[in-house]
């Protein structure tokens, strides 16, 4: 090889050479401009709204016969419906009178449901339809899912409670003023878990995971996470005619027999997640892989 062949490669691996540590330098300065974007996005408040916090100790609690938790929902009127925003079976909104009574803070979970069942030798509850690892919703401290109305209203008898009537849910969910959603009336994904992952959850969260989404008694997941059974038969048209005082729901089930379920759960939008949203269609006799309980009790129960 000549002296000019070696002078070129030598010229050449220089200028590579420099090249690849100006390259180096370049992405070194984007490296640093993206961590520092990162550092900025992750400093950001995002993961709840600035809330002042809430002192729920003027409502009193007792235990369940259960061993949980429950809520003095004190007497009074509130607004039921679902006003303008609202589906066609959420008309008329109309101001209800319920005498006071208890509701549990929490919804019933997998530990609790499953010390139920070993003392009652019942099954515990098949998850149906869904679309991925069962095992997903079975941590200990979930909602229960899967629990037909019969096993929702077999737990609540059991631990000396009842399933609440709509009335009753709709105003421990919402408060006396008929606020849209447990927190009031702008949706907002960070205090609910509800469909999508913006909130923290693909599926259901432990319960009391969102301590700035509780309703004006104090009570959590009041807005999604799972459904919650209540006591009364589906009508559409019910809210035309149901009495002002402790409404319990039609006397008789229309010709389809079907059940009711309300706070929406983590596959719901904000439309669903609306504390005067009704679910109507459920059979007693069939869980779902969204649904669970929450129990009420009557102010004076043994």
């Amino acid at each position: 090889m000549n002296r000019a062949v070696l002078l070129t490669l030598t010229v050449v691996m220089a200028l590579l050479t420099i090249l690849t540590m100006v390259a180096l330098i370049i992405e070194s300065g984007k490296s640093k401009k993206v961590a520092e974007t990162a550092r900025q996005i992750k400093t950001e408040k995002t993961v709840v709204p600035d809330m002042k916090a809430v002192d729920y100790s003027a409502y009193k609690t007792l235990v369940g016969g259960d061993g949980r938790e429950m809520v003095l929902i004190p007497a009074g009127a509130f607004t039921m419906g679902g006003g303008p925003e609202g589906d066609f079976d959420e008309q008329p909104q109309r101001v209800i009178y319920l005498d006071a009574y208890y509701m549990d803070k929490y919804e019933v979970t997998n530990a609790d449901y499953q010390r139920f069942a070993k003392m009652l030798k019942r099954p515990i509850p098949t998850i149906p339809v869904f679309e991925d690892d069962v095992n997903l919703l079975k941590g200990d401290k979930q909602p229960v899912v899967g629990v037909t109305w019969i096993d929702a209203f077999a737990y609540c008898k059991w631990a000396s409670k009842r399933l609440p009537t709509e009335a009753e849910w709709e105003k421990a969910a919402r408060g006396e003023n008929g606020g849209s959603y447990p927190w009031g009336d702008n949706y907002n994904p960070k205090l609910a878990n509800g469909r999508g992952e913006e909130d923290g959850f693909k599926y259901s969260a432990p319960v009391g995971s969102f301590e700035q989404g509780r309703s004006p008694y104090g009570l959590y997941d009041m807005a999604g996470n799972v459904s919650e059974w209540v006591s009364d038969w589906y009508d559409q048209f019910y809210y035309k005619t149901s009495p002002f005082k402790n409404p319990k729901g039609p006397a008789e089930p229309d010709i389809n027999k079907v059940l009711v379920y309300r706070g929406g759960s983590y596959n719901s939008s904000p439309h669903d997640l609306r504390a005067s949203k009704r679910f109507g269609g459920a059979h007693p006799e069939r869980g779902e892989s969204s649904v669970g309980i929450r129990c009420a009790r009557d102010l004076n129960a043994d």
